[in-house]
């Protein structure tokens, strides 16, 4: 299909986009707010969306729903840190009971995991990634500029207590602050049946010295290989990581590539923001507002739906991250955007 193509028309259980792409999977986030003010999410003094401009957990759940029924197999939640939203169980378990949801994920940061693992495994929750880019107390306390590493720790041990497996760490590659540890990583992962992915730092916000920090995905896979004997696999979670087998484990190492290897070609997502924004492409500033479709047609589905599948006529065919410029390629926060 041309890049120029016009959007497919829609059965009513699928969303195709204009280059042939299926989209079944959404991310979701909850709130803009967190508990960590990590240096490459958001700026040390950050202004939070007042509750008026913020989904509703109500609207939060009838986002979801029009979606399940456009064929969304996987929704995952984000934020913000989703676990902070108060009474985010009340959503939690309604999502787990969606029929035709397959896979309800949740991103998390950690720090709230040791309170509710248990819970999100009976709701429904069937995979977390965690956030963790350092194992050093020291290191995560300058990167997180509040977090506490031992707690984090603590709540993956509660996740593997509550049931869950294939727990999935996620570290963002950062030259100078936490590349010398990236091994170490893959060796915790292991040693506790965890999977663990390396992400490029991507340009959204206005953070300065990004350039100077950036790594790629093929360098560290190389640094790696010196520890590890790294074994191709073409395994799949549903997301955009590649992914390698650490022989003699259950582990699984993936890189996150939006700079060097982006994987715009088999892109099969879109996201939420917390303000009901809806873009297409992480790599974008385009977005369709859904907020106001919900709040002028509370006690209708159809509008909604309409929304939904003229978003993707938006969607573009990839988009194009440098590490080289200065200047933030998105504007807005990777807090605002949802992780």
């Amino acid at each position: 299909m041309t890049r120029d193509a016009p959007l497919p028309e829609h059965s009513r259980d699928t969303l195709v986009d204009k280059y042939g792409r299926r989209i079944t999977y959404l991310r979701l986030s909850i709130t803009d707010r967190c508990d960590f003010r990590c240096t490459y999410c958001m700026a040390e003094e950050m202004t939070f969306l007042p509750r008026s401009e913020v989904l509703s957990l109500e609207e939060c759940l009838r986002v979801a729903t029009a979606f399940v029924g456009l064929g969304i197999s996987k929704l995952r939640i984000t934020g913000g840190e989703p676990l902070v939203r108060k009474d985010v169980m009340w959503l939690i378990e309604r999502l787990g009971a969606l029929p035709g949801l397959d896979n309800l994920v949740l991103t998390t940061n950690g720090s709230q995991l040791e309170r509710f693992a248990a819970p999100l495994k009976a709701a429904g929750i069937r995979r977390l990634n965690v956030s963790l880019d350092t194992l050093r107390p020291d290191r995560f306390r300058s990167i997180t500029r509040i977090g506490d590493v031992a707690k984090v720790l603590r709540g993956i041990e509660a996740a593997r207590a509550a049931g869950f497996r294939r727990t999935k760490l996620n570290a963002v590659m950062m030259r100078g602050i936490n590349d010398d540890e990236f091994a170490d990583l893959v060796q915790y992962a292991a040693d506790h049946e965890l999977d663990v992915s390396f992400i490029e730092e991507m340009p959204l916000g206005d953070i300065p010295g990004r350039g100077n920090t950036f790594i790629s995905s093929e360098e560290t896979r190389q640094r790696l290989a010196e520890r590890f004997p790294l074994v191709a696999s073409t395994e799949s979670s549903g997301g955009p990581a590649r992914y390698w087998r650490v022989p003699g484990t259950e582990t699984r190492v993936g890189f996150i590539s939006p700079h060097s290897h982006n994987f715009c070609d088999t892109c099969n997502r879109v996201r939420i923001t917390a303000r009901g924004e809806l873009y297409p492409c992480l790599g974008q500033n385009d977005a369709i507002q859904l907020l106001p479709v919900l709040r002028t047609h509370p006690d209708e589905a159809e509008p909604l739906r309409q929304a939904i599948i003229g978003s993707l006529g938006i969607k573009p065919f990839g988009h194009d991250f440098s590490h080289q410029m200065e200047a933030p390629q998105v504007v807005r926060f990777m807090s605002m955007t949802g992780g």
